[in-house]
């Protein structure tokens, strides 16, 4: 018998806005994510990112795509342990094409961002999961993608630490980057400007917010 993980969902998503997609497990919101993270294509249906019609892509399109255009921000970070933050943030640019020579001081840059400047040097296994995660977002940064993906990216840090990565999602959106969040956790949806609910792989409800959460950016050393 045939499982229909996403079921006849359509939504646009403009440019500089900040979406939550929400959803309990198995609504169809971790097939959806891999669809606009062009990890997976759609069976059916259309799926355009920024231009390109994704599911028309061979195998090496997508990746440069995922690489180029998606900026990835995983639940468990993904960062080399024994690298160090400047080092794990310049690494999309060795397979982007960018030259050698500007790759440090793009990297420098997003990390000052995400207000880890002090922090360059050290390894990610000697820093706190949520200063991890802010490296995530200087690395998901650097290829200036059309889009931030981020899936469950507070699910492995505490309370006050995920308040501090909002914080910084929500500066990033208020510089014009697009992204789009996934998450179960309604307190974190509400730092985003829409929420679309899934259940059962249909929309249930898509709202633009009036009024949202503003989430104080003090980092601590954690």
């Amino acid at each position: 018998m045939e499982t229909v993980a996403v079921d006849d969902v359509s939504f646009d998503i403009a440019r500089g806005e900040f979406v939550a997609i929400m959803g309990p497990s198995g609504s169809g919101k971790s097939t959806l994510m891999h669809i606009l993270g062009a990890l997976d294509v759609p069976s059916s249906g259309t799926y355009i990112l920024d231009g390109d019609n994704v599911e028309n892509l061979s195998d090496d399109e997508l990746a440069e795509i995922r690489n180029k255009k998606i900026g990835f921000i995983f639940q468990a970070f993904n960062l080399l342990p024994r690298t160090t933050v400047l080092q794990n943030v310049m690494l999309p640019m060795r397979y982007g094409g960018i030259p050698i020579g500007e790759r440090e001081e793009i990297a420098k840059k997003y990390i000052e961002m995400v207000g880890l400047g002090h922090r360059m040097e050290h390894t990610s296994n000697q820093i706190s999961g949520g200063q991890q995660q802010r490296v995530a977002i200087a690395r998901a940064l650097v290829m200036n993608p059309a889009i931030l993906l981020a899936d469950e990216p507070t699910g492995n840090i505490a309370t006050a630490q995920a308040e501090e990565i909002m914080a910084v999602f929500q500066d990033l959106n208020n510089q014009g980057h697009t992204i789009v969040m996934i998450t179960h956790e309604p307190d974190i949806a509400e730092h985003a400007k829409r929420i679309i609910h899934v259940r059962d792989g249909k929309i249930v409800n898509d709202s633009t917010k009036h009024k949202r959460i503003i989430a104080k950016r003090t980092f601590s050393e954690d």
